[in-house]
């Protein structure tokens, strides 16, 4: 083969993966227009968010024109000579977390944070965060996926400690960069050992090696360089998730964080972690289940089952004693990360393909719905806090005769959450537990049920000082702007979907398709 030629398929090769790449190079197009823009802008506009809204907006229309365009494709496509792939999973994943910030920029416009001062610095971290964590759920390389959580989290820190004049912001900024710092130096000494193990890092091709390695020695041999480097790396997925014991960072961060900021951390870190954990597992357990390893595939289902089940006990438990709204919802965030969780670890531990794709698709519903749920509750805690200059609980009583539709608003949100029927939440929770009855995981599914339980007490105990309990001293009322009243009203309708015909076969079309062009190592 000539210079000629390989140039050419270089070429080729680069002009097919900034195609497929679009949506990402929307959000850094649209992270330079605003840093030159800024070198000229007025002091006190609103021009950044502007931008920040336009190039969320074309980066959601490019994800859902490549999904629409390549979901019926035979082909996966590794773009950037395997350090990336597009397919399904990945789309799906694009356009959730675009919408996400469509929806960001939405929700701070409405409370006003940032400032029209630091907006030009607010929303490059915000952008750039999303732009590491769309990478986060494409990422099949080890080198990549390192990158991938470090452009995430580094943006991540910035935001969390945002308030400057607060100083609580400033300590959740710093404890969330230490711990960060250790859990990422953790993941990338696990890397190391698989790569220097293996003589590979693009995941794939590694898991391959993994499974004729097995093969070749007639059955399971627990070699240590490969339990500790799958270890050391699901410590910081684990981390990016805070499933427990890697949670003790959440609810401070969440606490001195900014509500919007929170609500970010909440929905969007959350969901491209358990794309990054669903990615790296499935694709390491895949070849597993052809060489009949049954023992290293049923160690890490139950490995990541256990630690899904003591994630949602331990956040539904703590939750209840929490009194700033805030650090009530970080630990509820932890509660559903655990079950987020739960069907992962029963399709690895199943061993059947014809059982592992249900249950990703269960997650990425359960995402889908996650994304209103958990957006809505953060979104009122951020219209009462600009209301009466509070987030706690104690300070929330009587609400109901001060704010109507925002007490309505949220009591939607604290039961779809819990997952009453027939709100959003239970459709979602119920596929979850169908794939863990399913899957033969039913200690898994009894401690769901159980947790579920758990959860209504601390939920309906928001609702019972918002609606119930009289407040001491009569307090004056608010009305809400009508972006706020729009807002919530689109978020609530999301969370009655199910009352609506033909809601959620669409979305569960959706879903399926991304799972069925699921890229693995065959």
């Amino acid at each position: 083969m000539t210079l000629t030629q390989v140039l050419d398929i270089v070429r080729t090769d680069i002009a097919q993966s900034l195609v497929l790449f679009s949506p990402e190079l929307a959000l850094v197009v649209t992270i330079l227009l605003i840093l030159f823009v800024r070198l000229f802008q007025r002091e006190g506009t609103y021009l950044a968010r502007h931008l920040a809204l336009l190039g969320t907006v074309i980066s959601l229309g490019l994800a859902a024109y490549l999904f629409n365009r390549t979901s019926l494709s035979a082909e996966t496509p590794e773009i950037f000579g395997g350090m990336l792939v597009v397919d399904g999973f990945t789309h799906f994943f694009r356009m959730l977390l675009a919408a996400f910030g469509v929806f960001m920029v939405w929700l701070c416009a409405i409370t006003a944070v940032p400032s029209a001062r630091d907006a030009s610095d607010f929303f490059p971290l915000l952008l750039g965060a999303t732009l590491g964590m769309m990478l986060m759920t494409s990422s099949i390389h080890l080198l990549m996926i390192f990158m991938a959580v470090e452009m995430a989290s580094l943006p991540s820190y910035g935001l969390a400690g945002f308030l400057k004049e607060d100083r609580r912001a400033g300590e959740a900024s710093l404890k969330y960069v230490v711990f960060g710092a250790g859990a990422s130096g953790i993941m990338l000494y696990g890397m190391s050992l698989l790569a220097g193990r293996f003589g590979t890092a693009h995941l794939p091709t590694l898991a391959r090696e993994l499974a004729g390695a097995v093969q070749s020695t007639g059955g399971f041999v627990l070699d240590p360089i490969v339990v500790a480097g799958v270890l050391l790396i699901l410590v910081g997925i684990g981390f990016k998730i805070a499933a427990v014991p890697f949670h003790f960072w959440c609810p401070d961060v969440f606490q001195g964080a900014s509500a919007e900021v929170a609500g970010f951390l909440s929905v969007a870190s959350k969901a491209a972690a358990l794309a990054l954990l669903a990615r790296f597992s499935l694709t390491l357990a895949y070849p597993l289940f052809a060489a009949d390893s049954t023992a290293i595939t049923g160690a890490l289902g139950l490995t990541l089952g256990l630690l899904a089940a003591v994630t949602a006990t331990y956040g539904n438990l703590a939750a209840y004693a929490q009194t700033n709204l805030k650090r009530l919802l970080a630990f509820s965030t932890i509660a559903h990360a655990g079950y987020m969780m739960m069907p992962i670890a029963a399709a690895i531990g199943a061993q059947s393909e014809s059982l592992y794709r249900p249950a990703v698709d269960a997650v990425l519903f359960y995402l889908a719905v996650y994304l209103f749920m958990n957006l809505g509750a953060f979104g009122v805690v951020a219209l009462i806090r600009n209301a009466i200059g509070s987030e706690d609980l104690r300070d929330y009583v009587g609400l109901i005769h001060r704010n109507a539709p925002l007490t309505v608003a949220m009591a939607v949100f604290m039961l779809s959450l819990t997952g009453i029927p027939p709100l959003a939440g239970f459709v979602a929770k119920f596929r979850i537990f169908a794939v863990l009855y399913d899957t033969g995981f039913l200690w898994l599914l009894v401690i769901g049920l159980i947790n579920t339980v758990f959860s209504l007490f601390y939920y309906v105990k928001v609702l019972r000082v918002m609606i119930v309990d009289q407040p001491e001293v009569e307090r004056p009322g608010w009305q809400l702007a009508p972006l706020a009243m729009a807002f919530n009203a689109v978020l609530v309708l999301a969370n009655l979907a199910p009352l609506a015909p033909g809601v959620w076969p669409a979305l569960q079309a959706v879903t399926q398709s991304a799972v069925s062009w699921l890229h693995l190592p065959y």
